[in-house]
């Protein structure tokens, strides 16, 4: 991000000025960024050249970094964190704002989520005129859309709720009734979606229907799909050309991705609050051969960590799981507490040497993912340079 870094403080106005003359999409939530980001690309680079960040650095500097080397790209789709949508809308003025979820995060790092929900609707309040796609199925996100002029509706799923047991708008109890919820005593309820999913298919205006083909695992990632295929057709996509095209993003900044350390197979997931550990969780093959969950405190993960009693680790009541990280000892006793058998191995590397030869899923959040990517990217290195 040095590049980006340096090129604000020498010009201001930079941002402003590599967007100019590209159709943007933004995308923002507290979960899903990165991967939505990736699949709305695809589904834009059918219609032209797009420029978008490979690394997730989504941020003022991450974002001018990449629009530096998109200069010649017709179309842009930038992740953009939740706090930072306001003042990136009003520099790159987009075509479409994503809208994913809402929920806690770090409370140390970002506060209170319904600050956020506030900031996003006077954001979208400055631009009329942008198309914002909207998960209706969040009670908070429908709260910062709600008002738009121009909005598109996903039923993209919530599996998450606890943040959002009151409304946002009046402060009364929000109901809920299967799939439908609604603000007691007011009228702001659960939008008519115009885009939605089931376990086959991907369903949308007009009729349209397609297959749901994802190399991506989970209930979540069909939901990020949707939303970005609903995204990509408003910016002028062809749905059918749309939805084949995010059916072909697999890894995602190492997420997802499946690399050999020694005996072990390793598929690394990356979770970084209580919603994010609760949808990587369902990820979880409950044959691998063995789990290791991976957590530190530093500042980019939060350093308070008492969002781990929030996660309903009651999950691994059968499986044996190996506690590591640098708050190794934090997450065992919050371990023990669910009943869930497990060892503790402070050092990832080392724990996953200590699961049984074959698959291992490993579950980390920000820099115990980014710290073991390193590792391992250094042990590949090593092993071809004794055998180049």
């Amino acid at each position: 991000m040095i590049g980006g870094l340096i090129a604000a403080k020498i010009d201001p106005s930079i941002m402003q000025r590599l967007a100019a003359g590209k159709r943007t999409a933004v995308i923002t939530g507290t979960n899903g960024k990165s991967t939505t980001t990736k699949m709305t690309a695809a589904a834009l680079g059918t219609l032209g050249e797009v420029i978008s960040q490979a690394d997730g650095a989504n941020m003022d500097a991450g974002i001018i970094a990449a629009l530096t080397l998109g200069r010649t790209a017709s179309f842009a789709a930038i992740e953009v964190d939740e706090l930072h949508v306001p003042h990136v809308s009003d520099a790159v003025d987009p075509d479409v704002l994503v809208l994913l979820n809402l929920s806690r995060d770090q409370l140390d790092r970002v506060g209170e989520i319904t600050i956020i929900e506030r900031r996003l609707r006077e954001g979208i309040a400055r631009h009329p005129d942008m198309t914002v796609i909207a998960n209706c199925d969040d009670v908070l996100v429908a709260s910062a859309a709600y008002d738009a002029a121009n909005v598109v509706w996903v039923a993209a799923g919530a599996g998450w709720a606890n943040d959002s047991v009151s409304c946002p708008r009046s402060g009364e109890p929000i109901a809920r009734d299967g799939d439908d919820w609604w603000s007691t005593g007011t009228d702001f309820r659960r939008p008519t979606p115009t885009w939605w999913f089931d376990d086959s298919s991907i369903h949308g205006p007009d009729g349209f229907t397609a297959p749901l083909n994802l190399v991506l695992p989970g209930k979540a990632n069909r939901g990020n799909a949707t939303q970005a295929v609903a995204a990509a057709v408003a910016m002028g996509a062809e749905p059918g050309s749309a939805v084949e095209a995010v059916g072909t993003v697999g890894e995602v900044a190492g997420r997802y991705g499946v690399r050999q350390v020694g005996e072990h197979s390793v598929r690394l997931l990356l979770a970084k609050n209580p919603a994010g550990w609760q949808e990587a969780l369902s990820m979880i093959d409950p044959d691998a051969a063995g789990l290791v969950i991976a957590v530190n405190g530093q500042v980019p993960d939060g350093e308070d960590l008492s969002w781990l009693w929030d996660v309903r680790f009651e999950h691994f009541e059968n499986n044996a799981v190996v506690a590591s990280g640098e708050r190794a000892a934090d997450l065992g006793v919050r371990l023990l507490y669910a009943g869930a058998e497990h060892t503790t191995v402070d050092d990832p590397l080392a724990a996953i040497a200590s699961c049984p030869p074959g698959r291992v899923d490993v579950l980390a959040n920000y820099t115990a993912f980014r710290d073991l990517g390193v590792a391992i990217d250094r042990i590949e290195r090593s092993r071809e340079a004794r055998h180049g």
